[in-house]
């Protein structure tokens, strides 16, 4: 059941491109961020984050991108929304063969769409775990300007360790832009998480330089009263009170966005 409490304050629409069409939820005025959820579905504490983007004075586009929006997921939910998008969605690419997901096209038509309409020097967009790469994928995209990755747990498996779900292409784009624009982006996980291997960051971090700033939280840092180890830096294991780490790390990837979207001196914001 979908908590109407959650998306009291949010429009939806109806968002096509391509072959996909998806719900996406908006809130705010100012320039946008992408906020993409991580699995298994558009839960309400990727909405709390969301809110507080919002509250910052930023246009949040929230897209569902599989399962049930706002329902409060089990475990058994989440591991059957795994399978499924793993297993049997061909939009989604989870395995390490160096592509990025087909619905990155759709993501890609949807900043070009907010940055339209919301204005500003560009785009935010972060993914969280199942979509954590997106954000660097969507580097391809010139609308997009600062790219968020938290706990980025694609593509799975030892062979896939020292990869993110994107193309060779994608992440020569991504590299020249960060040099041509003067833009950097963020990485966001917990030490000890396995879905987000040392060799993921250290390749990023080989791969970009100083463009790349890992984030690296110890299982300290998480929310103990959750029922799975450290991961989910923005969502399920922020300790919801002023003065925490993940506060901290929250309030650092809001300022990014609003720093990096800001409208250039002279150019009125739109909304």
């Amino acid at each position: 059941m979908q908590n109407a409490q959650s998306f009291a304050e949010y429009t939806p629409f109806d968002f096509t491109d391509g072959p996909y069409t998806r719900k996406v939820w908006r809130k705010g005025r100012g320039p946008a961020v992408i906020i993409m959820h991580e699995m298994p579905n558009l839960h309400p504490l990727v909405l709390r984050f969301a809110d507080r983007v919002a509250d910052a004075g930023m246009t949040v586009f929230c897209p569902s991108l599989f399962g049930e929006d706002g329902r409060v997921p089990s475990k058994r939910y989440t591991m059957a929304q795994a399978i499924w998008t793993l297993c049997v969605r061909r939009e989604f690419n989870g395995w390490a063969n160096g592509k990025s997901s087909p619905i990155v096209d759709w993501l890609r038509a949807l900043a070009r769409h907010a940055h339209a309409e919301c204005g500003g020097r560009g785009v935010g967009a972060v993914g969280m775990c199942f979509t954590g790469g997106f954000a660097l994928a969507m580097m391809t995209e010139p609308s997009v300007v600062a790219p968020v990755l938290s706990q980025p747990s694609l593509p799975l498996g030892k062979k896939g360790a020292a990869m993110i779900d994107a193309t060779e292409a994608e992440l020569a784009c991504a590299k020249a832009r960060f040099e041509a624009e003067d833009l950097s982006m963020l990485g966001l996980r917990f030490k000890s998480d396995s879905l987000v291997p040392d060799a993921r960051f250290a390749m990023l971090k080989d791969r970009f330089g100083d463009r790349f700033r890992a984030i690296d939280l110890d299982d300290a840092d998480a929310n103990p009263h959750t029922a799975m180890p450290p991961h989910s830096v923005l969502t399920w294991h922020v300790i919801d009170q002023p003065g925490s780490t993940t506060r901290s790390v929250e309030a650092e990837v809001i300022g990014f966005f609003r720093d990096a979207t800001a409208p250039l001196a002279g150019v009125a914001p739109h909304g």
